[in-house]
């Protein structure tokens, strides 16, 4: 999956908003809250993709020790990854992956606006 299919893919979720954040990452919330960080561009004069997004707190370990997966910088103590090299995870567990973190993230919002989004 490239970018370009995680941003499409982020933005069919219900309720999902979009911002871009810190210059040029593109970030999607629910209720707010982020659930996805995506990032193309030029860093350090090389051109990087990446995609960043909660998991489970007792999976965290299991991604963290696969190949071009690392703890998210600045999100790793609230249990985010960072897929490096995109071509490391298969379109379908990516976005089972990111499906998962939206619910993550829209379980921790409050009960009254997971009600006003139809989350409950």
């Amino acid at each position: 999956m490239n970018v370009t299919a995680i941003r499409k893919y982020c933005a069919t979720l219900p309720h999902a908003t979009h911002d871009v954040k810190w210059g040029a990452d593109h970030v999607y919330s629910i209720g707010g809250k982020m659930f996805c960080v995506s990032f193309e561009g030029e860093y350090h004069g090389e051109k990087h993709a990446n995609v960043s997004f909660k998991v489970d707190d007792d999976l965290f370990l299991q991604y963290t020790d696969r190949a071009g997966i690392i703890p998210a910088p600045y999100m790793a103590r609230n249990k985010w990854v960072q897929v490096q090299d995109l071509k490391k995870v298969s379109d379908a567990e990516l976005k089972a992956l990111l499906k998962r973190s939206y619910e993550l993230v829209g379980a921790k919002l409050t009960k009254k606006l997971r009600t006003e989004l139809g989350l409950s």
